[in-house]
């Protein structure tokens, strides 16, 4: 879902997947000039995995992510959003904003916040990982995430929010 939401012209230059994993599927499965993945694990040691570049770094940890202005034309938040403290949040996105080159999108997704109740039931039942859903730290809906966006600097204009998988899934896009 998330490849569809790119637009074509946008794949003429760098990506950056925020909490990419220990494997970068995302990253793995999509074309971009330049791919980059910053996760606070990476697959063996940070550095070249095939043609991404992949960045040790915990967006919690520190403020300020480890790239210049405006040096990207996508970036992503696949399922990673919910995890991130909310007091840590506003800081992450301002940082997204700021490393996004003008009309730079910035892409995320996450569960919808009716499925909080169910996420941990599955995981109780060994259906889904249960560390990952106890990581969550908030529950988001659309109006929130677009508050978030437009406190971090994003103008209102440029959001558009939708559904995916039976509306259990939110995505939001953010143009800068």
């Amino acid at each position: 879902m998330a490849d569809r939401r790119i637009p074509a012209g946008h794949r003429e230059g760098r990506v950056l997947d925020i909490g990419c994993g220990v494997f970068p599927f995302f990253l793995a499965t999509t074309t971009f000039r330049e791919k980059y993945g910053v996760d606070r694990f990476t697959l063996g040691e940070p550095g070249e995995a095939g043609d991404i570049h992949l960045v040790r770094h915990d967006v919690e940890a520190t403020d300020r992510l480890p790239f210049p202005d405006g040096f990207f034309d996508v970036v992503t938040m696949l399922a990673v959003f919910e995890h991130i403290d909310p007091a840590r949040l506003g800081g992450t996105i301002r940082e997204v904003q700021r490393i996004l080159r003008p009309g730079g999108i910035y892409l995320l997704t996450t569960p919808a916040s009716w499925t909080a109740g169910l996420l941990r039931l599955l995981a109780w039942a060994g259906l889904v990982s249960r560390e990952e859903i106890e990581e969550h730290k908030d529950v988001y809906d659309h109006p929130k995430i677009v508050g978030i966006l437009r406190v971090a600097g994003f103008d209102g204009g440029g959001i558009e929010t939708g559904y995916f998988e039976g509306f259990a899934n939110l995505w939001v896009t953010a143009r800068k």
